[in-house]
């Protein structure tokens, strides 16, 4: 079974949040927050990516030494990745998963990037929705 990975967008970003945030929904159940980049019009690395349906694939980010996931066929751009990380100046254009948020950004980043990644259990791609509540 393809898991089904869902990012509902709750906040857009503004002068004091300065990221978007939204929640992650794995398998129809809530799993973390997400922290994306504002919406700058999908331009690589300072942006979010648009909201519609993709594809991830599971990946090797050799540069940093583990598994990951990477969201295929995003309109031009590539190498989006869900990594950890806790503020905006942290996605480089990514998606980052944590357990908390604040007005900064996301906390408890690295153990909700581990347990996601448990979560999914080496599978080789999932279905990933990002919609928007705003």
């Amino acid at each position: 079974m393809i898991p089904i990975i869902e990012i509902v967008r709750l906040q857009e970003a503004h002068a004091s949040t300065k990221g978007t945030f939204g929640a992650l929904k794995v398998n129809k159940e809530l799993f973390s927050f997400t922290l994306e980049p504002p919406d700058n019009e999908n331009e690589t690395n300072i942006s979010s990516i648009p909201a519609q349906q993709y594809i991830a694939k599971r990946w090797f980010r050799s540069s940093k030494g583990y598994w990951t996931y990477k969201v295929d066929e995003v309109p031009g751009r590539s190498s989006i990745l869900f990594h950890p990380g806790n503020y905006v100046g942290d996605t480089a254009g990514c998606i980052l998963l944590g357990f908390g948020k604040s007005s900064s950004g996301v906390t408890s980043s690295k153990l909700a990037f581990d347990e996601f990644m448990q979560t999914l259990n080496d599978a080789p791609e999932f279905h990933l929705t990002i919609t928007e509540s705003f």
